[in-house]
């Protein structure tokens, strides 16, 4: 059912996506009086599940859901459509149009991406807010990835300042691993059991966690493991554990909280556990055996319940310049992220479909529908201006060459560049998504 619901979000965030990039090209075409002959959501190669044309442009839906396209009369796009290109130009085809006229039509998918991406992010500020717990408000320090413990840091660390700079009242510890992984930070600053630490951050570190695959972030804000309740009948309760009691240590080995306890359970494989527990002010040991199903049976209170967090509330004029600059943030933080992706570390953890819908999770919650609808926004602008032949981008590289030579480029050495670009995307796509298949066949 996990499945289910990630892959119906992926398809209503992609078609959203798709029909209002395409509707940019479309209205900017139309704007200039060139004659757009179809505008179809998915590809319909040999067949569509639904057509009708209305003047001169042909709207329909295809089976085959990778995209979506507009045909834009006189131009070599991914048709191919060559007896067309052999006629004579008319006046309301698209290479009959001045030079500058042309960008815009081209440009006008990756634009409506980027307003689409901010009007989301506005709206969403709006209607929910915006919550979080800034790094000052992890009293308790941060539990660390094994890439983080590597070099340096500590459960139980708290992130002070970045190169020397002290971190902002609002930073929060995603932002932090955001700045260590893509601003070439060279020291972080922590503090330690009262004292202020130095810790190097050695050169390719990113290139580092993404080989370790580092999914869940280098660091997690910590808290106590505080038994809230005991259930009856269960394992924690036969051992002798009671509410108020915090678990300090397992199988001899201190732990900084409650995220440590939980990763460090999750790899116990349902053996014997000693529990190092402090009670009253004492410390005492007790066995415990976890079922079947490797629980205990305690209740405990969560990160959150511990932690101030903190809430943002915008009024609709206040959310308009707060959406333009989260999405200007977002765009940027996306481009950095284009040295990781194009890494060597980095290639082989690219994804195809499976990868993007894992971003929306198993459960439909609309607030992270959106955010994450706004985040594939930003990404398939970004995307789509590669100066790829066959993407935006290519046909933009064409024309910018055009409008500095003054000369348009060659029919033909357009038409072998779009064949080769297309080639070229079907084989990153075949490539991505094949990643997917091999990554879920090896973890089952």
């Amino acid at each position: 059912m996990d499945y289910v619901i990630q892959a119906a979000q992926l398809l209503l965030g992609i078609s959203i996506l798709v029909v209002l990039h395409e509707l940019g090209h479309f209205v900017a075409a139309k704007a200039f009086k060139t004659k757009v002959e179809s505008f179809y959501l998915f590809f319909n190669p040999w067949f569509s599940l639904f057509k009708k044309k209305i003047g001169d442009t042909e709207y329909g839906i295809g089976w085959l859901p990778l995209g979506g396209y507009v045909k834009i009369a006189g131009m070599i796009d991914e048709s191919m459509d060559k007896e067309q290109m052999k006629q004579e130009p008319q006046p309301w085809e698209f290479r009959s149009k001045p030079t500058w006229q042309r960008l815009i039509i081209m440009l006008g998918g990756v634009i409506v991406n980027v307003i689409t991406a901010f009007l989301i992010y506005a709206m969403i500020l709006f209607v929910w807010g915006e919550k979080y717990i800034p790094a000052k408000n992890a009293t308790y320090g941060v539990y660390c990835d094994s890439v983080a413990l590597s070099i340096g840091f500590e459960n139980g660390d708290k992130i002070i300042a970045l190169d020397g700079k002290a971190i902002g009242e609002e930073t929060t510890y995603g932002e932090i691993t955001a700045s260590i992984l893509l601003d070439d930070i060279k020291n972080v600053t922590v503090e330690r059991n009262g004292s202020d630490y130095q810790v190097s951050i050695p050169e390719n570190f990113a290139e580092t966690v993404i080989s370790n695959k580092v999914t869940k972030g280098l660091f997690a804000e910590e808290c106590p493991f505080m038994v809230d309740s005991v259930m009856t009948g269960m394992p924690a309760e036969k051992a002798g554990l009671l509410k108020g009691d915090e678990i300090i240590a397992i199988n001899g080995n201190k732990i900084s909280g409650l995220v440590h306890s939980l990763d460090y359970l999750s790899s116990e494989n349902k053996e014997e556990v000693l529990l190092g527990i402090k009670r009253n002010g004492e410390e005492i040991q007790i066995t415990v055996q976890p079922n079947d199903d490797g629980m205990i049976g305690v209740g405990r209170r969560t990160p959150l319940e511990y932690l101030e967090i903190e809430t943002k509330k915008y009024g609709f004029f206040e959310s308009i310049p707060a959406g333009f600059f989260k999405t200007g943030n977002v765009l940027k933080r996306y481009i950095d992220q284009f040295k990781l992706i194009f890494s060597k570390a980095g290639v082989k953890q690219l994804g195809g479909f499976g990868s993007i819908s894992k971003l929306y999770g198993a459960v439909w919650n609309w607030q992270n529908f959106w955010e994450k609808t706004a985040l594939i926004s930003v990404m398939l602008a970004v995307m789509n201006l590669l100066p790829i032949p066959a993407l935006d981008g290519g046909h933009v590289m064409f024309l910018t060459y055009e409008m500095i030579t003054r000369r348009k480029p060659n029919e033909k050495i357009m038409e072998y560049a779009q064949v080769a670009g297309m080639l070229l995307l079907l084989t990153f796509m075949l490539y991505a998504n094949g990643m997917d298949v091999v990554r879920a066949w090896f973890s089952n």
